[in-house]
């Protein structure tokens, strides 16, 4: 065999190789994607926000001490159903009331005073008049130095008299403080409730509100009759609840029953969440009320409670599962394209834009993605407004593969593991 034979026969078998090696490569290159697919279809959808929050009544008082002293009576007790006006507990009025004597003491003082001081000014009054009367019949009998002096006394008095009357209004307010000093020791209900809270007994001492208001409260009385449940609800979230808005609610100290509940009340300002940095990124909440419709009588405040409130419903609109929705960033949007773009995610190319959309899965088991544009979300699945019909495969898992599906991917139906057996083989289906 020649030498140039030789060369021949390499250069065919490297070109086979080669060959072979395209083929294996691009035999794997379109090895099919398992996948779970499903038809779209019409249901009934509820879209509804989730918070947690505690059982409160609607209304609530916290009694607490505007004077300091030892508790010598106390008559309620927790639990107990009291009416407005009713009395509650007796602080130490001993001081008060020896506060209020010495007050009535300086009034009847000052009240002497006020009407010696008139006594003088009547006398120095009756010493002018009569002096000047004196000086016109008898001018020489009264100098004008001497009339002038029964003048001026006459003025002091009468300055003396006006000091003596503002004393005594002195007097009296200090009485009047005195005695409403006395009576803030006497504790009377503000309002009919239940005592939900007593945080006192017998023998301790009561601390003024205005020094600490937690330390100072006596005891909790709550209207029972109505109650709420205020939930703490995302910022992303409060936007779609409103007055009005119907929940089911279900607490937890009762298990096996849920409860109807109404939003009556959402909360303009925002509450921050405990622990949140002080950065730019916290965590906001809102609070919403909910009012229970038919709370158990059982039912105690600070109950741990979970609402579920109802922003929108819809029946028999086209679905899909929430998974299947999927982002594809800088997609090319020709002109006219109905895509929905992501507005929270900005534009990164010019002419490019993220969108929404799912894997139509086609007759040849190759998969194309197609821009949707979606509305409420229900538990499961994303109500479709445009961009499907019904009865068109999508892809709807796994998770993993959506997020790495491309266009023209070749994909398998995954064959669901039948119960108690062993999962069969998965083989390609057509659509």
């Amino acid at each position: 065999m020649t030498k140039t034979a030789k060369f021949g026969i390499a250069g065919v078998v490297v070109v086979g190789v080669a060959a072979l090696a395209v083929v294996a490569a691009k035999k794997n290159s379109t090895k099919p994607v398992e996948v779970r697919v499903e038809a779209v279809e019409a249901r009934d959808l509820v879209a509804s926000v989730t918070a947690s929050g505690q059982i409160q009544p609607r209304t609530k008082v916290d009694v607490s001490a505007d004077v300091t002293g030892k508790i010598v009576r106390l008559s309620v007790k927790e639990g107990d159903i009291v009416k407005k006006g009713q009395f509650l507990l007796q602080i130490d009025p001993e001081q008060p009331t020896a506060a209020l004597q010495r007050a009535e003491a300086a009034l009847a003082s000052a009240r002497a005073q006020a009407a010696q001081s008139r006594a003088n000014l009547i006398q120095a009054q009756r010493n002018f008049e009569r002096s000047e009367q004196i000086k016109k019949t008898q001018p020489a009998l009264v100098s004008e130095e001497q009339l002038e002096q029964l003048r001026t006394q006459m003025d002091v008095n009468k300055a003396l008299n006006e000091a003596a009357n503002y004393s005594v209004e002195q007097a009296v307010a200090s009485v009047r403080d005195a005695r409403q000093a006395l009576n803030r020791t006497t504790i009377i209900a503000p309002m009919s409730g239940k005592v939900t809270r007593l945080n006192v007994e017998e023998g301790e001492t009561a601390i003024m509100g205005t020094l600490n208001k937690d330390a100072a409260t006596l005891l909790t009385i709550s209207d029972m009759s109505v109650l709420e449940t205020k939930v703490k609800v995302d910022e992303t979230d409060v936007a779609r609840i409103n007055v009005g808005d119907s929940a089911v609610v279900q607490i937890d100290a009762f298990p096996d029953t849920t409860f109807i509940g109404q939003v009556v009340e959402i909360s303009n300002s925002s509450v921050v969440r405990a622990g949140a940095t002080a950065t730019g990124d916290q965590a906001i909440d809102y609070e919403v009320r909910v009012e229970l419709k038919n709370p158990p009588v059982d039912t105690r405040p600070d109950f741990s409670a979970t609402a579920k409130i109802v922003t929108a419903t819809r029946k028999q609109v086209l679905s899909i599962p929430i998974i299947a929705l999927t982002v594809r960033e800088n997609e090319s949007l020709p002109s006219g394209d109905s895509a929905v773009t992501v507005g929270r995610t900005p534009a990164k190319e010019v002419g490019k834009r993220d969108v929404e959309g799912v894997f139509i899965v086609g007759a040849d088991n190759k998969v194309t993605f197609r821009p949707v544009k979606v509305g409420i979300a229900g538990e499961r699945h994303f109500e479709v407004l445009t961009g499907l019909q019904s009865g068109e495969k999508i892809v709807s898992g796994t998770y993993q593969a959506i997020r790495e599906l491309k266009d023209g991917a070749l994909v398998k139906v995954a064959t669901p593991t039948p119960p108690g057996g062993a999962a069969k083989p998965a083989t390609g289906t057509k659509s």
